[in-house]
């Protein structure tokens, strides 16, 4: 018997002995694993961060969707792996363990900036920064600028919104982010023709052809704070940057066409 034969029977013999002690260690570090994931991972509390347009018990409806979901670590591994459900204006949906009974959903939402009616789609096309359509829906998103009085014949999800004038959605991109960064979003932007009338309900504040957009919304923004809880229209259409063709009408509203039917999401 040569020596390389010898060791081979040593080594199946120590295997022979190991295997009936392993075995039961295995199966029992098992049962202890199943017993704490059945145990200790129970979801018990969720955290939601990110989320504006939805309530937090939407998105942990949402997340927590399932006969399983109430094991955390379930819920981690079903978001990491399984592709979910899209959900309107959610752009994506991070689902962690803060701890085995704690659930951290960081939710990043479409950048929307306005949304314009399509009558021949009978949605809402909501659209970015960039002027790409990001959501097509019939809900209306409260707080959300509404862009009146545009004849948009058609829209497609993630594509540039169409309008007859490059120039007016040049200028429509500049006007919302404007507003978005001196916060003071309107509820609608009226486009009649070349004239642009910001309407905040009972303020109207009419920006004529759209040229100096960023010295005009400058100066609405300080004055702005005189004329709340007013109701008129505050002239900024014949404005040349002297500031005394600036003035306040009271009680002029210009009537805004209603373009579409749906109401505010509850």
């Amino acid at each position: 018997m040569t020596e390389k034969t010898v060791r081979k029977k040593k080594r199946k013999k120590r295997r022979r002995k190991v295997l009936p002690i392993l075995l039961p260690v295995l199966i029992l570090v098992a049962a202890l694993a199943v017993i704490m994931v059945w145990k200790v991972f129970v979801v018990k509390e969720v955290e939601i961060v990110g989320n504006e347009i939805y309530s937090d018990e939407q998105i942990e409806a949402w997340a927590l969707s399932d006969e399983y979901s109430w094991n955390s670590l379930y819920v981690v591994l079903k978001n990491k792996f399984v592709k979910q459900k899209e959900i309107p204006f959610v752009d994506s949906m991070e689902i962690s363990l803060a701890t085995p009974s704690k659930l951290q959903i960081t939710v990043t939402e479409k950048s929307i900036i306005g949304y314009v009616y399509i009558p021949s789609l009978g949605q809402n096309a909501y659209f970015d920064q960039d002027g790409f359509v990001v959501e097509l829906s019939t809900d209306v998103i409260e707080g959300t600028t509404k862009i009146s009085g545009l004849d948009v014949e058609d829209a497609v999800l993630y594509e540039k919104l169409e309008l007859d004038s490059s120039s007016i959605l040049k200028t429509l991109l500049t006007l919302t982010q404007l507003l978005k960064k001196y916060g003071r979003e309107p509820e609608i932007i009226y486009i009649n023709g070349s004239d642009i009338l910001v309407s905040y309900g009972t303020i109207q504040v009419d920006l004529g052809d759209g040229s100096s957009l960023n010295e005009k919304i400058l100066r609405m923004d300080q004055i702005f704070p005189e004329i709340e809880g007013q109701t008129g229209t505050l002239h900024l259409d014949t404005w040349t940057g002297s500031g005394t063709d600036i003035y306040f009408k009271q009680n002029e509203l210009t009537e805004i066409p209603v373009d579409e039917q749906t109401v505010p999401e509850s």
